[in-house]
């Protein structure tokens, strides 16, 4: 009877403190009748740019965290987080490049967290992807992911400037191998930075910051051929970063020539865009460019905070940004995307955030980056 009695004590205690801890949760995060399936995502600032003909650009949201990518949580996950403490969580450190896939996700390195954050807002998903070896010591880890491309079968392509490698991945993050890797585990590049894949003509890109030049792969790593070299003419570069392939051009931030130069897939040059300078149709610090539907180029300057939007002559459109910490504000932005919906995507590295915006041309043929 005593040890019943001790029992019944127990568990009316414990009933309490369930009771005790929900009554704190309710206090702390309340529930509104007809909250159910609120958007706490939803944008909390307006932002929107009137362009010529009809053209707008409009701030959609930023996220910078795997809950912001998650199903409102209900209320007795509250008490349990309470209860047993919240999960660590996974967040942008130093987001540096971005991209998308086929269904959707949005990919983004983080050389300071060594490793590629996925964010699936279709089916509210989370995943992040390392590579390490057995030991966590070998030279195939992946160390300083820089830039990140996927193929027409949403194979994951990321750049590691210290490794000197490309690492491939398959579409779930699972490890396939590594391109680039000569005896003894070094890399055959300096500091691979900027990558793009070409499916349908079974090409890599990528850029060799250190080595200023270009190198066209094939699927394999075999090396097919390279373009440019170390200088300030026309095809020559001084420490190249991103790159792009689109409607059969290869467009190349020249970084420390302050410019961009497009090519055709011959390697020939076209033409350069940008100048050293501190007004708009100029760079100071260009890191990455995109392409949206109607063939507009854009320009991220991580020293002025802004994205400037050129046509292919190289004529300023507009640009948007400035320094700053609100909707529309970048502090040193890096890595820059557009997909086929011609949704924008900016990595604002200081701030540690990606912001979306929505553009809305008036050409209903998309172009877009080539996958």
């Amino acid at each position: 009877m005593v040890q019943i009695f001790l029992s019944s004590a127990v568990a009316r205690r414990l009933a309490k403190a369930i009771l005790l801890v929900a009554l704190v949760c309710a206090l702390q995060f309340p529930l509104h009748a007809g909250s159910k399936g609120k958007n706490t995502n939803a944008p909390t600032e307006n932002w929107v740019m009137s362009l010529d003909g009809g053209r707008t650009l409009t701030w959609e949201r930023t996220f910078s965290i795997e809950t912001d990518v998650k199903p409102v949580k209900g209320f007795w996950t509250k008490v349990f987080d309470f209860v047993a403490g919240a999960p660590d969580l996974r967040f942008l450190v130093n987001p540096y490049s971005v991209t998308t896939d086929s269904h959707g996700r949005i990919l983004i390195t983080d050389p300071a967290a060594r490793g590629i954050h996925i964010f699936d807002f279709t089916e509210h998903k989370y995943k992040f992807i390392q590579h390490l070896s057995r030991d966590g010591m070998g030279k195939r880890d992946l160390r300083t992911p820089q830039c990140i491309a996927v193929d027409a079968s949403d194979n994951i392509y990321v750049t590691d400037s210290e490794a000197g490698v490309i690492f491939v991945f398959e579409p779930n993050g699972k490890f396939v191998r590594t391109i680039g890797s000569l005896k003894g585990g070094e890399g055959y590049f300096k500091r691979p930075t900027g990558i793009a894949v070409d499916s349908a003509a079974q090409k890599i890109y990528v850029t060799d910051t250190l080595k200023d030049k270009v190198f066209v792969l094939g699927m394999d790593g075999t090396i097919l051929q390279s373009i440019g070299k170390t200088g300030s003419g026309n095809g020559e570069f001084n420490l190249p970063t991103e790159l792009r392939i689109t409607n059969n051009q290869l467009l190349v931030v020249d970084a420390m020539n302050f410019r961009v130069q497009r090519f055709d897939l011959s390697g020939k040059f076209l033409n350069a865009i940008g100048s050293l300078g501190d007004s708009p149709g100029s760079f100071f610090r260009p890191k990455a460019l995109s392409i949206d539907s109607e063939g507009h180029i854009y320009v991220v300057d991580s020293l002025w905070g802004m994205v400037q939007v050129f046509d292919e002559k190289g004529q300023l459109l507009y640009h948007f940004g400035e320094r700053g910490i609100h909707a529309g504000e970048f502090q040193l932005p890096n890595g820059l995307t557009i997909d086929r919906n011609d949704k924008v995507y900016v990595v604002d590295t200081f701030n540690r955030r990606v912001q979306i915006f929505q553009y809305k041309g008036v050409h209903e043929t998309a172009k877009g980056e080539l996958r």
